[in-house]
C-alpha cells in the first residue's frame, strides 16, 4: 500500500482529537428498543461514575423506558412558543454552559421547533461533539437520506425527517438494536410502542410483516457496511491491506465445455471449507460464438442454483482482473481450470492463466483443476458469416487513402505518408471488425510498397532500409487495427451490459415496491411490456395440470407448446423456442422458481416467429431471478397472513360458541318456563300473573331478537355486506327513536335528555346510528342501579357531533377501556359485566367506523359509572329551499 493512502487514513482521524465521541443506537423501526438500550448503557456508565446528563429522551409513554430514566440527571427542556403553541426542545445553551462528559440525545433525525438555533437535532449534536461532549443517540434506518427513496418504495411512506448519511458514517460506534418483526408487532398490539388507536393505524399503514422485514435487512446492511469500512480504514492507517477474516472462494470460468465441471468442483470445495464462493467471468472484449455463450450461461445458471454468486467483470488481462477482484472481496482462494488454448499461451510467452496468477497473486491460494484431454470435446467454432460490405469498405478506404497520399506526396515525406494509410486502417477497424481491418492493413502495405517505395509502381525493393520500413508499417497497421477492433468490441459489450443492468435495476425497483402477488405481476408486465417485438405471458399451473394465464397475452396454446410448458414446469428448466427441448413451438418458457419449485411460468413469443438473440435470452434469464424472488416473497406473505387469519378465526369461533350458547339459552329457558306454566295451570293462574308471564315472555323474545340482530350486523360488518344508505337526519330524531325503542328497559331509571335547539344535520344511515345508540343505551341501563340517573346529551362543534350516554353504574376500569370494543370481550366488571356476547359495543364501533366516526370512553355522572361518546363527522350542510 502506498504511503499516500496511509497518510490519508491517518489524517481522517486527526480532527477527532479534542472532539466528543458519537455512539449511535441504530434500529430498523420504532419500538425495537433503541431508547431502552441507550438508557441501559447510560445506567452502566453512571454506576462507573461518569458525569452524564439526559439532554432529551422521548419515552412515548412506555413504562419500561420511563423506569430506566430513574436516577439519571436530566437537563431541563427549553420552552419555545410558535404561533401561540408552547413547544419544548433540548436546551443546547444550557448544556454547553455546564457541559457533561456524556449526553443522551434521543431521535437524532428530529426536526427542531421554529426558533431553535438549528433546524435539525443532528446539527445540535454536531455542535455538542465539537465542544468535546460524548453523545449517545438513537436513529431508525428509514431516516437516512440515501435510503429515503428505497424506504418509500418499500413502505409507500415518504419519510420527511432525514439526516445526511455522513453523520452516521462519522460516528465512532454504531450499535444495531434488532428485534424480529413478529415480536415488534406483538409489542405494537400490546400498546408498548403506540397508544392502541395509533397502533392499529400503524399496523395497517407502516408496520406490516413485509415492510418490517425489508427495513430490518436495510438496517443490517447499513451496520455491516459500516463495520467493513471501519475495518478497512484501520488497516489503511497501518499501511496494510485488510485481511480476509473468513475468506472467500473465487472460481474463474471461461466459455468452454469444462466450465460447469469447474463450478461443481468449486461448490464442493466451498462446502468443505465453509466458505462463501463466487463465479467470476472476465470479459476481455473478444468475440464469442454461440457455443461459448451457451457454455458460459449454463455455468452461471448452475452456480446460481448451487448457491454461488455470479460476477461478470471487464478487463484486458484476465489474471490481473481476477487478482484485483479477489483483493476487493478479501478472497483467500482462486480456483481456475488449466488453459488449453495454445494461441493465448503463445501470446503470453508460454505462460498460462495459472502461471500468471501465481506470479501476481502473492498471499492468495491458487488452485488449478486439470481435466483429461479426452473429456474435453472440441468446441465447434461456427464460421462467422463474411460481411462483404466491410471488406469492400476496406478496399475503398485503401484506395481513398492512397489517392490522398499521392496528392500529398510532393509536400510530405515518406514517413508522414504512411500515417495516412494507417488512418485508413483505424477507420476500417472502428467501423467493422478485425478481419476487414487486417485486410485493409495488407492492402495498405501493398499500396505503400507499390506507390511510394523506390522503384515505384513495382513491388520490388532495392534498399534494405525500405524492407524494414515496410515490415514496421505492416506491424503497426496490424497492431493498430487489432487494438481499434478490440476497443469497438469492448464498447459494444459495455453497452449491452449497461442495458442489462438498467433493466435489472428498473425491475428490482418496481418489485421492491410490490407487496403482493398482483403487484409483482403488474410490475413484471410493465417492465417486459417495453419490448414491442415480443409477446409476454405469465402462466400458473393448477394441481390438476391446467394452465391459467395470470397476466399478459391471452393465447390458446397448441399441443406442442403446452407440452413444452409442462416439461419446463416439471424439470425446472427453460424449454420451447430457441432451446434444445421442444424448440418447434412459438413460445420460450422459463420457470420462475422458489425453494420449493416453480411458482410461475414466463412465456416469450417473438412476433416475427424467429428466435431471439442470445443476449436477449440471457437478459430474460437474469430478469427472471428477481421476479421469482419477489413472487416467493409475496407468496410467503400471503401464507403468513392466511395462517394468522385462520388462528383468529378459530379464536373467534371458540369465543362465539362459548358466549352465544349462554346468551341464547337464557332467554329461551325463561320463555319456555313461562309457556310451560301457562300450559300446565292455565285458568288457575290469576289474570295479573298471566299477563306478567306473557310480558316476560315478550321481553325475553325481544332480548333474543336483539342478540340475533347483533350477530347478523356483526356478520355483515365483517364481510363488507353493510350498505350505507345515507340521508340528512336530525340528531334529536335519532335520540327520540332510540329511547322510544328502549322504553321498557329505561322505565326504571331517571332519564335525562339534553338536546340543544340548534343542531346541524347528520348525513348518515339513520337506522345504523340509531342501532349504535340503542346498543350503548342498553349497555348503560343494564348496569345502572334502580332509579339511577342516565343522561343522554348532544354536543356539536365545527368538526363533529357527539352523542354522550352517561350512567351511575360501577364504571369501566381504565386499563379495559380500549378492550371493550373488541368482539367477544366481556369485562370482569363495569358496564359490560361478566356475561354477554360482547358484540354490542363492537357493532357500535363498526357502525360508526363505517361513517368515519369513533367511540370514546370517559367518566360517568357524579364520579360514578362511565360515559360513552359517539363521535360523528359533520358534512357541509344542505341549502334549505326558501318558501315562495
Amino acid at each position: 500500500m502506498s504511503d499516500a493512502v496511509r497518510a490519508d487514513a491517518l489524517l481522517d482521524e486527526m480532527p477527532r482529537e479534542g472532539r466528543g465521541r458519537l455512539k449511535v443506537f441504530l434500529g430498523a423501526a420504532p419500538g425495537v428498543g433503541k431508547t431502552y438500550a441507550m438508557l441501559q448503557a447510560a445506567q452502566a456508565q453512571l454506576r462507573q461514575g461518569v458525569d452524564l446528563r439526559v439532554g432529551v429522551v422521548e419515552t412515548h409513554g412506555r413504562a419500561e423506558t420511563e423506569a430506566m430514566l430513574t436516577g439519571l440527571p436530566q437537563q431541563p427542556q427549553q420552552r419555545l412558543e410558535y404561533r401561540g403553541v408552547a413547544l419544548s426542545e433540548m436546551d443546547l445553551d444550557g448544556i454547553l454552559a455546564k457541559p457533561p462528559k456524556l449526553l443522551l440525545v434521543d431521535e437524532l433525525a428530529h426536526s427542531n421547533a421554529p426558533g431553535s438555533r438549528h433546524s435539525k437535532r443532528w446539527q445540535d449534536v454536531q455542535e455538542l461533539l465539537d465542544a468535546g461532549i460524548d453523545v449517545y443517540t438513537t436513529v431508525n434506518v428509514q431516516h437516512l437520506e440515501a435510503l429515503n427513496d428505497q424506504v418509500r418504495d418499500i413502505t409507500g411512506v415518504q419519510v420527511r425527517e432525514t439526516l445526511p448519511d455522513w453523520v452516521l458514517q462519522e460516528a465512532d460506534e454504531i450499535l444495531l438494536i434488532d428485534l424480529p418483526p413478529r415480536e415488534l408487532l406483538e409489542r405494537l398490539r400490546e400498546g408498548k410502542v403506540y397508544v392502541p388507536e395509533q397502533a392499529r393505524a400503524a399496523i395497517d399503514a407502516f408496520f406490516s410483516q413485509t415492510n418490517l422485514t425489508a427495513l430490518r435487512e436495510l438496517a443490517m446492511q447499513t451496520a455491516a457496511a459500516r463495520v467493513d469500512a471501519d475495518l478497512s480504514r484501520r488497516y489503511r492507517q497501518q499501511g496494510q491491506q485488510a485481511p480476509a477474516l473468513r475468506g472467500r472462494l473465487l472460481v474463474g470460468i471461461d466459455g468452454d465445455a469444462q466450465a460447469e465441471r469447474l463450478v461443481r468442483h468449486a461448490c464442493r470445495v466451498a462446502e468443505r471449507r465453509h466458505l462463501p464462493w463466487s463465479v467470476v467471468y472476465v470479459d476481455t472484449g473478444g468475440e464469442r460464438d454461440e457455443t461459448r455463450l451457451s457454455y458460459l450461461q449454463g455455468a452461471q445458471q448452475l452456480a446460481e442454483r448451487l448457491g454461488g454468486e455470479v460476477v461478470s467483470l471487464r478487463g484486458s488481462e484476465v489474471a490481473k482482473t481476477l487478482i484485483e477482484h479477489a483483493r476487493e472481496r478479501r478472497a483467500s482462494l482462486i480456483l481456475v481450470g488449466r488453459s488449453r488454448q495454445r494461441l493465448r499461451r503463445i501470446w503470453h510467452l508460454g505462460r498460462g492463466l495459472a502461471e500468471r496468477l501465481l506470479q501476481h497473486g502473492q498471499g492468495l491460494e491458487i488452485s488449478v483443476l486439470d481435466t483429461e484431454a479426452s473429456h474435453t470435446p472440441a468446441l465447434s467454432r461456427r464460421r462467422q458469416p463474411v460481411v462483404w460490405r466491410d471488406y469492400l469498405l476496406a478496399l475503398l478506404a485503401t484506395l481513398l487513402a492512397s489517392a490522398v497520399a499521392l496528392g500529398l506526396s510532393r509536400v510530405l515525406e515518406l514517413p508522414n505518408i504512411s500515417l495516412i494509410l494507417l488512418a485508413a486502417v483505424l477507420v476500417v477497424a472502428v467501423r467493422s471488425s478485425l478481419g476487414p481491418a487486417m485486410a485493409c492493413a495488407g492492402l495498405s502495405f501493398l499500396a505503400y510498397n507499390f506507390l511510394f517505395i523506390p522503384p515505384t509502381l513495382t513491388l520490388t525493393i532495392d534498399r534494405q532500409q525500405d524492407v524494414l520500413t515496410l515490415l514496421f508499417f505492416l506491424l503497426m497497421a496490424g497492431l493498430t487495427g487489432n487494438l481499434a477492433s478490440r476497443q469497438r468490441q469492448q464498447l459494444q459489450a459495455l453497452r449491452e451490459t449497461q442495458r442489462e443492468t438498467s433493466a435489472l435495476l428498473e425491475l428490482s425497483r418496481k418489485l421492491t415496491a410490490a407487496t403482493d402477488r398482483q403487484a409483482v405481476l403488474a410490475a413484471a408486465m410493465q417492465q417486459l411490456g417495453l419490448w414491442q417485438d415480443v409477446e409476454v405471458s405469465l402462466l400458473s399451473r393448477s394441481p390438476d395440470a391446467l394452465w391459467k394465464v395470470e397476466a399478459g397475452a391471452q393465447r390458446l396454446l397448441t399441443d406442442l407448446e403446452r407440452a413444452a410448458a409442462d416439461w419446463s414446469w416439471q424439470h425446472d428448466q427453460p424449454a420451447g423456442l430457441g432451446t434444445g427441448t421442444l424448440p418447434d413451438g412459438r413460445w420460450w418458457w422459463l420457470p420462475l422458481s422458489g425453494e420449493e419449485g416453480p411458482l410461475l411460468l414466463l412465456g416469450i413469443s417473438p412476433k416475427d416467429g424467429r428466435s431471439l438473440p442470445a443476449e436477449r435470452w440471457r437478459l430474460l434469464t437474469a430478469l427472471g431471478q428477481p421476479l421469482a424472488q419477489a413472487l416467493e416473497r409475496a407468496q410467503l406473505a400471503e401464507d403468513l397472513e392466511a395462517a394468522r387469519l385462520h388462528g383468529q378465526t378459530e379464536e373467534l369461533r371458540s369465543a362465539l360458541l362459548a358466549s352465544v350458547s349462554h346468551d341464547l339459552r337464557t332467554p329461551l329457558t325463561a320463555m319456555r318456563g313461562s309457556i310451560d306454566s301457562l300450559l300446565a295451570l292455565g285458568e288457575q293462574i290469576p289474570l295479573a300473573d298471566r299477563r306478567e308471564l306473557l310480558e316476560g315472555t315478550r321481553d325475553e323474545a325481544e332480548r333474543l331478537d336483539r342478540y340475533i340482530q347483533n350477530l347478523l350486523d356483526m356478520t355483515r360488518l365483517g364481510h363488507g355486506g353493510l350498505k350505507l344508505a345515507r340521508d340528512w337526519v336530525a340528531p334529536a330524531d335519532i335520540v327520540a327513536s332510540a329511547t322510544q325503542r328502549l322504553r321498557p328497559v329505561l322505565s326504571a331509571l331517571q332519564l335525562e335528555i339534553q338536546v340543544p335547539q340548534q343542531l346541524p344535520l347528520l348525513y348518515v344511515h339513520a337506522a345504523l346510528i340509531e342501532q349504535a345508540l340503542v346498543n350503548v343505551l342498553e349497555n348503560a341501563a343494564r348496569f345502572s342501579p334502580p332509579q339511577g340517573r342516565l343522561r343522554v346529551a348532544i354536543e356539536a362543534d365545527a368538526e363533529e357531533l357527539r352523542f354522550s350516554v352517561s350512567d351511575q353504574g360501577p364504571g369501566i376500569p381504565e386499563h379495559e377501556r380500549t378492550k371493550i370494543f373488541d368482539m367477544f370481550y366481556t369485562a370482569a366488571r363495569g358496564d359490560r359485566g361478566g356475561q354477554g356476547t360482547g358484540l354490542g359495543l363492537a357493532i357500535c364501533q363498526g357502525m360508526l367506523g363505517a361513517h368515519g366516526g369513533r367511540v370514546t370512553v370517559g367518566e360517568g355522572l357524579d364520579g360514578l359509572g362511565a360515559s360513552l361518546t359517539l363521535h360523528l363527522p359533520l358534512h357541509t350542510q344542505p341549502q334549505m329551499e326558501e318558501e315562495q
